[in-house]
């Protein structure tokens, strides 16, 4: 190990960032204003109010302040697992033989095992300020309603989680977790709402989706006074308050100085790469120096890299907003593939238009094999476990770091390894014991998911 760098570089707690970034305020082309499902007009933050905290609807459709202020009490919190280390992977560059610097933003240092708790505390701190009783969710690998079992404890509110339910099955100790927290955890679909019956008489015996899992949370919250609905990623709001995690990588790496070649992170929703990639990206919106972005997806469900950039409904039961965004359709149920967070159909709106204005630079879908494959050769070399999700990054960083040994360039990558695999050992045994395969949608299926696109004219392109 060279004794120039530190294997692991830490900022101090004074240096945790003060201010969420809001890389749309700099953005060259503003996303498409979300939709009102009724009207098909621009929603505005009265209509968002009855389902999520006024001071988060003001987030969501903030597009003008660069800078949002961290509330102390939020910040105070954070201090218990953050500023988290920036982590110089030289035993995978060893194993590798490259001649490229390997970084990882490392984001398991809490009990929810995953970056999902940044933004879990900020969303908890503001229904608390508001007065509300409790919230609702939906949570794919377990990770988000971890987090927000967590934060929900922590200022006393009540949380009620809609789990998709193949990961209910597949991880139910992440169900022990947020039960242990003080939440109510039901598998999606349900019998408990309206929505989720109607699925369940149409498909029955499903497995469920996060959209399907949205769709349940959104009616229970509506449904329910002093309650409302927040959710872990998608949303500007998310995206905000993971920011956390970019401007911390960007500051301990100028401790080093190093500026990186290609930022990498895995994207179901669009917070795991939106909160790593932003402070990077507004050195490329401001015409400077900027790594190569790269989002990689799971090739069961390719939004990205196969899905159609058009207005649709962020959940299955068509209840919440229109977003213009890259899709599958909100009709299409994925494969029940072992990387639960990143089972979504659509993509953030930010990370949608900043991939179809080509600032994102790249995206790629990967099957699960492959994934797990990186996944077993970082735990073995780098001695952390890592969640399904954040391996789709570990298997692009690892494609990136072959290429600079076959052509001699030393460049840094930098990834975000967001999530802990230590619920997911399911996922880990089939694969070791061969039992894991590889599905990738056919243009049949992709077709009847696109076909639940709304046809909107004289809005939809």
């Amino acid at each position: 190990m060279s004794k120039e760098m530190p294997y692991k570089i830490y900022l101090s707690e004074d240096e945790i960032p003060k201010y969420w970034y809001n890389v749309r305020a700099d953005m060259k082309t503003d996303h498409s204003p979300m939709l009102h499902p009724g009207t098909l007009k621009p929603m505005t933050v009265d209509d968002m109010t009855p389902i999520f905290c006024t001071e988060l609807a003001r987030q969501e459709l903030n597009a003008t302040d660069r800078f949002i202020p961290i509330p102390e009490e939020v910040r105070n919190f954070y201090k218990m697992y953050r500023p988290s280390p920036v982590v110089r992977a030289y035993f995978l560059e060893k194993a590798l033989g490259t001649p490229a610097k390997i970084f990882y933003k490392y984001e398991g240092g809490n009990t929810s095992g995953s970056h999902k708790l940044n933004s879990a505390i900020a969303q908890a701190y503001y229904a608390k300020e508001q007065g509300l009783k409790g919230v609702t969710t939906e949570t794919g690998a377990g990770q988000w309603g971890t987090a927000l079992s967590m934060a929900c404890g922590y200022f006393g509110l009540d949380c009620k989680v809609f789990m998709v339910k193949c990961s209910a099955e597949q991880k139910p100790y992440r169900k022990a977790v947020m039960e242990t927290y003080g939440a109510t955890v039901v598998p999606s679909p349900s019998d408990t709402t309206e929505v989720g019956r109607k699925i369940l008489a149409e498909f029955p015996g499903s497995t469920g989706s996060l959209g399907t899992a949205i769709s349940e949370a959104v009616e229970k919250a509506v449904s329910s006074d002093g309650y409302r609905y927040v959710l872990g990623s998608v949303l500007n709001q998310v995206i905000l308050h993971q920011t956390i995690i970019g401007q911390e990588a960007k500051a301990a790496l100028e401790k080093v100085d190093i500026y990186p070649d290609i930022v990498i992170g895995c994207a179901g929703g669009g917070s795991n790469l939106g909160g790593l990639m932003a402070p990077f990206m507004a050195d490329k919106l401001a015409g400077k120096k900027a790594p190569h972005f790269i989002a990689v997806e799971p090739a069961s469900c390719p939004s990205l890299t196969r899905g159609r950039f058009a207005y649709d409904f962020c959940d299955t039961g068509k209840v919440t907003p229109l977003a213009k965004m890259y899709t599958l359709g909100s009709g299409f149920i994925p494969s029940p593939s072992h990387a639960g967070g990143l089972r979504y159909h659509g993509m953030s709106p930010i990370l949608s238009e900043l991939y179809h204005d080509g600032c994102l630079d790249e995206a790629r879908a990967v099957e699960q094999t492959q994934v797990f494959e990186a996944a077993e050769l970082f735990a073995r070399v780098e001695g952390l476990l890592p969640a399904p999700e954040s391996s789709h990054a570990i298997r692009v960083a690892i494609d990136e770091a072959l290429k600079c040994k076959e052509t001699g360039e030393e460049k840094s990558i930098l990834f975000g390894l967001t999530g802990t695999g230590y619920f997911d050992l399911a996922a880990y045994t089939a694969y070791n014991n061969g039992t894991m395969t590889d599905y990738i949608p056919s243009d049949e299926d992709l077709e009847r998911g696109f076909a639940c696109i709304p046809k909107l004219p004289g809005i939809q392109d």
